[in-house]
């Protein structure tokens, strides 16, 4: 398992950006990446200063976005839906990429059910719980 820490993910992202905007080759994970960061304009500055954001903390209390976990979901998202793992969920994502006519918007969604799952494991002491995800992102994409 690629278990990379806090800085490797931030500089993976800050490295990709860099690739991306001066339109350098990227590997495959790259360009998966600089996909999503490409719809997230918002974050390109925080991405274009690797050492701030190595040191940058994100706070609930700061209101801030942290663009490395929200672009880290992104990924895992996109892993899922390409694998079907858990069973299913490329399913799903499919189907609330339809009804809500944008797989951006299907993604933030499913990030909601993926991180209420972490949430529920991290508390509980417990696995995460696939099952409970992906019933929580079929709910969503059929309600």
């Amino acid at each position: 398992m690629f278990a990379p820490s806090q800085i490797e993910v931030r500089r993976f992202f800050c490295s990709t950006y860099a690739k991306w905007r001066d339109r350098l080759p990227l590997t495959p994970m790259e360009t998966l990446a600089a996909q999503w960061i490409e719809q997230h304009p918002e974050y390109h500055a925080e991405l274009a200063d690797e050492e701030q954001a190595v040191q940058a903390v994100y706070t609930v209390e700061e209101g801030r976005t942290n663009p490395f976990l929200h672009l880290s979901m992104h990924l895992s998202i996109s892993e899922q839906h390409s694998i079907d793992q858990p069973r299913g969920v490329r399913q799903a994502l499919d189907l609330l990429a339809a009804r809500k006519q944008s797989l951006h918007e299907a993604q933030h969604v499913a990030m909601e059910c993926l991180g209420t799952m972490i949430w529920e494991s991290q508390r509980s002491g417990r696995p995460p719980d696939g099952h409970a995800y992906l019933e929580a992102l079929r709910h969503k994409a059929t309600q």
